[in-house]
């Protein structure tokens, strides 16, 4: 039942102490704000590098060739190491797991045209199953089929930021781009999720690349996903496809300057692995800068009911119940917590937006935000703390005796 009388008492408590009570409520206010911040921020760094990662296939290996450092069976160091076409097929056939695979052969700042436009952008040649390494989205026709590569076609996809130079953003497919002497007919355009620099890149057959470009059967990369696989399976794919290539380009297997092999799966799980740890830290950290709040709380009760002795001493002389002398000391307190752990929350939640209308573009600190679940289960737990707080002040003045309480100077 609503107690206008207890309220009005409540609040004439907070008035008569104002510098007291603002100073306790901004403890709590700031723990709560603290919180939200810091809750915020680490979402924002791990969605920033959660996109980042999510330009490319998160389940994926990647071996690009190096210079050999370590002599092996009689071979010097300082080699070149090239990966040619059958590397790839080795790999696709003999490795287990094998999702998705592609192979690269690139060529940078390459000249292209289309009309009177030209351009120098950046030419991948690649097999189909790029599509689904660099999670490419098609915004617009197709992308290369085995067909293209088992034919020779000069066909070619186009970035966005290609369509917007050479051909003003109007619809590109079916007309002719120059790369080099050769036209390739677009067969569709892109988007991509990562930087505009993976918008500027025109991908062309492999083997139309290898054979027009004087490629012959080489390779600047490899690349395969690896499905469901655990993280055991991926390591051991990731090895056995080292040890194929060690030897058939005879290199040592532990030289890491001969192959450099990024497994992606072990990155981003032991990215994963710091941020959960940075958010076990961020609530510690918020959850005790609460607690330090709530303690400063309940300290100030226990000073109210020193300060109220005599008071509370005449109301149980008048037949007060114990109930009611508890209850009025813990909803106090829970009005304290509540209001500022609100205010708290607000304030949290408007500087969370602030900093996300500051970090539109895409970067390392992306979309800071608190899940509105967070949000709530953290006053729920500044109003029970609040609670718990008040308790035991309350508990100490119902166990005052009013012959003794009247005594009290």
């Amino acid at each position: 039942m609503f107690d206008l009388d207890k309220w009005n008492e409540i609040y004439q408590t907070v008035r008569k102490n104002k510098l007291r009570t603002f100073l306790t409520a901004f403890s709590v206010a700031w723990g709560i704000f603290m919180l939200i911040i810091l809750l915020g921020a680490g979402k924002g760094l791990r969605n920033g590098f959660e996109r980042d990662f999510r330009d490319d296939a998160i389940n994926s290996i990647w071996l690009t060739p190096g210079q050999t450092s370590k002599s092996f069976r009689g071979m010097k160091p300082g080699r070149n190491l090239v990966f040619e076409n059958r590397d790839l097929e080795q790999i696709a056939r003999d490795i287990d797991g094998v999702e998705y695979i592609t192979g690269r052969f690139t060529k940078w700042n390459q000249s292209m045209s289309a009309g009177r436009r030209t351009g120098s952008f950046t030419m991948r040649s690649v097999h189909p199953d790029h599509q689904y390494l660099e999670n490419t989205i098609m915004s617009e026709g197709r992308f290369l089929h085995q067909t293209d590569l088992d034919e020779l076609r000069k066909v070619a996809v186009i970035g966005k930021q290609v369509m917007l130079e050479l051909f003003d953003g109007n619809n590109p497919i079916g007309q002719y781009i120059k790369i080099g002497d050769v036209q390739f007919k677009i067969v569709g355009w892109f988007t991509d999720e990562g930087s505009q620099n993976e918008e500027s890149i025109v991908y062309v057959p492999v083997t139309t690349a290898q054979r027009v470009f004087n490629g012959q059967n080489k390779l600047d990369r490899i690349m395969f996903t690896t499905g469901n696989a655990s993280l055991e399976e991926v390591n051991r794919m990731a090895n056995e496809a080292r040890d194929q290539l060690s030897n058939r380009l005879v290199f040592d297997p532990t030289d890491n300057h001969a192959l450099y092999l990024n497994n992606n799966v072990e990155n981003f799980g032991k990215i994963m692995s710091v941020f959960n740890a940075i958010t076990i830290f961020t609530w510690v950290i918020g959850v005790m800068t609460v607690i330090a709040g709530v303690v400063g709380i309940s300290n100030i009760m226990m000073i109210v009911v020193k300060e109220r002795t005599r008071e509370i001493g005449v109301r149980k002389a008048l037949g007060a119940t114990p109930w009611s002398i508890v209850s009025l000391i813990m909803q106090e307190s829970i009005v304290i917590t509540s209001v500022a752990g609100y205010v708290g929350l607000v304030a949290g939640i408007g500087c969370l937006q602030y900093l996300k209308n500051l970090t539109k573009d895409p970067g390392i600190f992306m979309n800071p935000d608190v899940d509105f679940n967070v949000a709530v289960i953290a006053l729920v737990f500044l109003i029970v703390a609040g609670a718990i707080s008040g308790l035991f002040p309350a508990i100490r003045a119902a166990r005052v005796k009013p012959i003794e309480a009247l005594r009290y100077e």
